[in-house]
């Protein structure tokens, strides 16, 4: 009988120990906190909403970078939504545009969402920082316009277009 979850090899498993490692604490938290959302929602896999909720939940650099007051409250808005309504039609789907090469499968991630995290910490390399922070999350979410927290962030009026090319022209701006 073979057992029903494959084995990792000791090279995937330090692979992602690295990768954890690089996300701050309070990054690790917001993950964590998407991954209870996923499971209370009933979600198969943490998407990129469930990321963007959870930032918006934890982090006050992510509200500075989104301008604090009515937008987030209106994002927050769609987002609890999600399980009463809006965002129904994503129950039961992954969340893949298409648009993303493959990256390695990240346990309960949406391969959106892997890929997110997993570009937030290379920005962070790039910038020098060693660990990635919540507003390289975001940086990261709104890359593939195919993302479901980009759905969000439109339908609550953020000109995402905008958000990126800020977040590209200041990376590490918001990161403190």
């Amino acid at each position: 009988m073979q057992p029903r979850i494959p084995r990792q090899s000791t090279q995937e498993q330090d692979s992602r120990r690295q990768d954890t490692a690089r996300l701050s604490d309070e990054l690790a938290a917001v993950v964590s906190g998407a991954r209870r959302r996923a499971v209370r929602d009933r979600d198969r896999h943490v998407d990129t909403a469930h990321l963007l909720h959870s930032l918006l939940e934890q982090d006050p650099d992510v509200h500075a970078v989104l301008g604090d007051g009515p937008q987030v409250a209106r994002l927050l808005g769609y987002l609890v939504q999600r399980s009463i309504g809006y965002g129904l039609r994503w129950q039961g789907s992954v969340e893949d545009s298409g648009a993303v090469p493959v990256v390695p499968a990240d346990d309960g991630l949406s391969p959106l969402a892997a890929k997110a995290l997993h570009d937030c910490r290379l920005g962070a390399a790039r910038r020098g920082d060693p660990l990635a922070r919540g507003a390289d999350l975001l940086g990261a979410l709104v890359r593939d316009p195919g993302a479901r927290a980009v759905e969000v962030l439109g339908r609550a009026g953020v000109d995402v277009d905008e958000l990126r090319a800020r977040l590209d022209k200041e990376p590490g701006a918001f990161a403190t």
